[in-house]
C-alpha cells in the first residue's frame, strides 16, 4: 500500500562523502556514524526534537541500490530547530512510500528486509528511503523497524 508522507526536517550526523553497498562497504561507514551517533549521545544534542524516533535515511543516490549514495542519522525536528554547530540538517521533501517491517533479531533483520526490496520489482524512485528506530526497535533480539522505500508519484 503506497502512503503519501509530507515534508519534514531532521537534524542529525551526515556520513562524510557518499557509501556504496558493494563489498559491504555501506555495512562498515553506516555502522561506524551509528556508533559515533551513539558513544558521542548525538540523540541528546538536538533541539526541538518532535520525538523520540530515529530516522536512518539512505538519499543523494547517484543512481540506484548498486551506486553511490549518501546517509544521515538524526531526529524530526522542529521546523525553527538550528542544528548545533557540529550537526547537519535534511529536508525530506514530500514523497509517496511503499512501507516494510523489518522483525526480528537486529541488525540482521534490516538485512533481510533490504534483500527483499532490491529483489523486488517497485518502482523505486531513489529519492529519500528511511528506516525508523521507536520503542519497538529497543529489544535487539527482538524488534521491529519501519522500512519506508520512495516510490514514483506516478503510482
Amino acid at each position: 500500500m503506497i502512503e503519501k508522507k509530507d515534508k519534514f526536517k531532521l537534524v542529525g550526523l551526515q556520513l562524510k562523502g557518499k557509501t556504496t553497498n558493494q563489498n559491504n562497504q555501506s555495512s562498515e561507514d553506516c555502522g561506524n556514524l551509528w556508533q559515533k551517533f551513539e558513544n558521542e549521545k548525538i540523540f541528546d544534542r538536538i533541539p526541538k526534537k518532535l520525538s523520540n524516533e530515529i530516522y536512518a535515511v539512505y538519499f543523494d543516490y547517484e543512481k540506484d541500490e548498486t551506486s553511490p549514495f549518501s546517509y544521515f542519522i538524526g531526529c524530526k525536528v522542529a521546523n525553527d530547530a538550528e542544528p548545533p554547530q557540529e550537526l547537519s540538517e535534511l529536508k525530506i521533501p514530500d514523497q509517496k512510500y511503499i512501507k516494510y517491517t523489518a522483525k526480528g533479531v537486529m541488525t540482521g533483520c534490516i538485512t533481510d528486509t533490504w534483500k527483499k526490496i532490491w529483489n523486488s520489482d517497485l518502482n523505486r524512485e531513489f529519492g529519500f528511503d528511511f528506516e525508523v528506530y521507536d520503542e519497538r526497535s529497543q529489544d535487539w533480539n527482538d524488534a521491529e523497524v519501519d522500512v519506508f522505500i520512495s516510490v514514483a508519484s506516478n503510482l
